[in-house]
């Protein structure tokens, strides 16, 4: 059982009609969000940013976004955030290697050196202390520039969000995301942890 009960999704009908996003990106409304509209001016503020965060206004791709987001959330530990960002990779058209390699990024095939610099950035900057550094800005700047470099930081600092909150709410996975976590990550020891709805 997560920390803070969810809400059902009439609960604060803004909230609603702005998390019709997640039916794109994941196919469903999230718990976290459930949760966050005890506050709603809170759910709404992140549903907005999310959106912001995730337009493409340069080559970074959907599917790289959320493979920056799972990189990030892997760093961080957080499960919940692991198998909604395979799941929405997945569906916005991550090639199936790459779905099926994100552990061995740096090293299979199927990740391009661009993509490659994205996915070590967003490790760097999500580890503490944060590694960030020369190295990690001189492989940035051979393949992206400053805009792209923006929204990439913008999806890691949004996941950084979301992994605290949802380690700490201990968020209950939905079906749908724990197929996709199976499917993806099992091969390397994915499990739900916390997040099976039980453990608080």
């Amino acid at each position: 059982m997560a920390l803070v009960t969810p809400l059902l999704p009439e609960h604060d009908l803004e909230t609603k009609k702005l998390a019709e996003f997640f039916n794109e990106t994941l196919g469903f409304c999230p718990n976290s969000i459930l949760t966050m509209q005890h506050r709603p001016l809170i759910s709404k503020a992140f549903i907005n940013l999310n959106k912001a965060v995730m337009d493409n206004q340069g080559r970074v791709t959907s599917a790289l976004k959320r493979m920056i987001a799972w990189v990030s959330s892997n760093a961080t530990g957080c499960r919940y955030c692991q198998a909604h960002a395979i799941r929405a990779a997945e569906r916005y058209g991550a090639e199936q290697e790459q779905l099926d390699n994100i552990w061995e990024y740096k090293t299979h095939p199927a990740f391009s050196n661009a993509e490659r610099a994205a996915l070590d950035f967003s490790l760097a900057a999500s580890m503490v202390p944060n590694a960030v550094n020369a190295d990690i800005k001189k492989e940035l700047y051979k393949y992206w520039n400053e805009g792209e470099i923006v929204e990439m930081l913008g999806v890691i600092s949004l996941f950084g969000y979301l992994n605290r909150w949802n380690d700490s709410m201990g968020t209950t996975l939905e079906e749908d995301a724990i197929d996709s976590g199976n499917q993806y990550l099992g091969k390397h020891g994915f499990e739900v942890g916390k997040h099976d709805g039980s453990k608080y």
